[in-house]
């Protein structure tokens, strides 16, 4: 195979109660990648549509991902990397991931898969390095393995999937203004107290049991997060607004998708999901902020390879 068109798709992280260490996949947007082998070495990006990003390899988080990967696996040809984003940089379901998984997925296709889709995750990572100044997997992690992820750890890396209950369904509302990651990792709090921690380590251990069980009531009861939502709702117009109407409509849980400006609600099937999604709706549509929004099961694919 000389050649790989695939479909990177958006991404949740953080999911309330999993702060770095949760993510899953989204089915109805996401970007595309074609990506083909070349005689000369290296790794070039050719063409990005949709967005305004650097061609620049050591600039672009594709770029940096592809090659730590081809640092770990030598080779005598290179690689031209194509980008048609969907996902809007800077809203907060996956951008960065999107590339950087996006591109050591279809290198490694090409180059007949030498790394298991549990060693990419550390290629992907030093994208997000770049993106945000921090290497995290919870948005890498569900795109390369699919469906919903647990980070143990990313020093080895160390990733769990989760089930996924049949009815699980996600609504994300993109309000289009933009908060970059790393600004929005810079007002978190280093330190928690160990009150908040004891709280967040019981939501985030019943929400894999809820999953586990499909026990949705359960999964209600732990959506929710006390140490990093209160201070990254501040700047999410009307969040606790949203947050009550996503809520009174009968989502089983509330929160910010990544570091936002995108929230997402859990729901019980997708007739759920479209009430939840009208009462966002008439809140986001008052205060006049243009936004995108999309209903989905969860995706347990992943990334896929495309037809040509």
């Amino acid at each position: 195979m000389e050649e790989i068109k695939i479909f990177a798709p958006a991404s949740v992280a953080n999911v309330s109660c999993g702060f770095d260490v949760l993510g899953f996949c989204l089915e109805p947007v996401g970007d595309k990648m074609i990506i083909r082998k070349t005689d000369s070495s290296g790794i070039r990006i050719t063409k990005i549509e949709g967005q305004d990003l650097p061609l620049d390899v050591k600039n672009n988080v594709a770029g940096v991902a592809a090659e730590a990967l081809l640092k770990e696996h030598p080779v005598e040809f290179g690689f031209e990397i194509e980008i048609y984003k969907n996902i809007k940089a800077g809203s907060g379901i996956g951008s960065s991931a999107a590339s950087s998984a996006g591109a050591v997925f279809g290198i490694n296709k090409l180059l007949n898969s030498p790394f298991t889709a549990h060693e990419l995750i550390h290629f992907a990572m030093q994208g997000e390095v770049l993106a945000s100044g921090s290497a995290h997997a919870d948005n890498v992690a569900p795109l390369l393995l699919g469906g919903i992820t647990l980070v143990r750890s990313t020093d080895p890396i160390d990733v769990i999937q989760l089930p996924v209950p049949i009815e699980l369904s996600a609504v994300i509302l993109h309000p289009k203004i933009e908060l970059k990651t790393m600004h929005a990792r810079e007002i978190i709090k280093k330190n928690v107290t160990l009150e908040k921690a004891i709280v967040q380590w019981g939501n985030l251990g019943a929400f894999v049991s809820s999953l586990y069980n499909e026990d949705y009531d359960l999964m209600s009861r732990s959506l929710k997060d006390v140490i990093v939502e209160p201070m990254r709702s501040l700047l999410i117009p009307e969040f606790e607004s949203l947050k009550k109407a996503s809520n009174d409509a009968g989502a089983l849980g509330f929160g910010i998708s990544g570091s936002g400006p995108s929230v997402f609600a859990l729901t019980k099937g997708i007739d759920s999901a479209e009430k939840v999604f009208r009462s966002l709706e008439q809140i986001i549509s008052s205060i006049g902020i243009d936004f995108d929004f999309y209903l989905s099961k969860i995706n347990q694919q992943g990334i896929k390879i495309l037809p040509n």
